[in-house]
């Protein structure tokens, strides 16, 4: 659900390069529909199962992030936390070996499963597959205020995937996420896409060093 721009992020026109990324998304998406239907299939009971079996809670969490341009939407996951996780820290930035991490939520995070949810982000249009992950709208600024600039990552829709996840743990400094974003902005294009995607999907399978301990997480 989007409400406008946040803070005076992101207020640069995307770049014209960007304009291939709403049919490729889609085009992915249908292909790997096909090829794989009975594997997302088996993976959209089987998660949402194990999830209600483990605590009865709910299966779905949604969270207000910053779009493109400054844009809020409610993006969604498979819940791997406790309920209520930041009901007494408010909004915090999720640890390495989180406490508040189910057990099925250990192992949807390292396989990124959890992820998953966001597919129905990228047809609605606030998202793309490849891009700078979603950050909240509180933490943003607290970040920007850190590393001035940071918000210019929101020219372009933010990314199920990118090469900062590709490339370094989510647990990397918001530097070092800017360096990354900013430089996947610039050489953004069908082929990085499609490297970026396939390197994401080896290293969650195991066949490519996972630099990811522990995942984004939902704070």
């Amino acid at each position: 659900m989007k409400s406008g721009s946040s803070h005076g992020f992101g207020q640069e026109p995307a770049s014209i390069r960007a304009r291939y990324k709403r049919p490729f998304d889609m085009a992915v998406i249908a292909l790997s529909g096909v090829l794989l239907a009975p594997l997302w299939l088996f993976l959209c009971v089987a998660i949402p199962v194990a999830i209600r079996l483990e605590d009865g809670g709910r299966v779905f969490h949604a969270q207000t992030r910053l779009g493109r341009a400054g844009s809020h939407f409610e993006m969604f996951k498979f819940r791997t936390m406790v309920e209520e996780a930041e009901k007494s820290t408010g909004p915090v930035w999720a640890a390495e070996n989180d406490s508040r991490v189910t057990r099925v939520g250990r192992i949807l995070r390292p396989l990124h499963l959890d992820e998953i949810p966001q597919i129905l982000n990228v047809l609605k249009g606030d998202m793309s597959l490849v891009g700078p992950r979603p950050e909240r709208p509180e933490l943003a600024s607290l970040i920007e205020r850190q590393q001035p600039g940071f918000g210019r990552r929101l020219r372009v829709r933010p990314g199920i995937a990118g090469l900062a996840q590709a490339r370094r743990s989510h647990y990397a400094s918001a530097r070092q996420k800017h360096a990354y974003d900013n430089l996947y902005i610039e050489k953004m294009s069908p082929l990085l896409d499609l490297k970026l995607l396939a390197a994401c999907f080896l290293i969650s399978i195991g066949i490519l060093p996972n630099p990811n301990s522990g995942g984004e997480g939902e704070p």
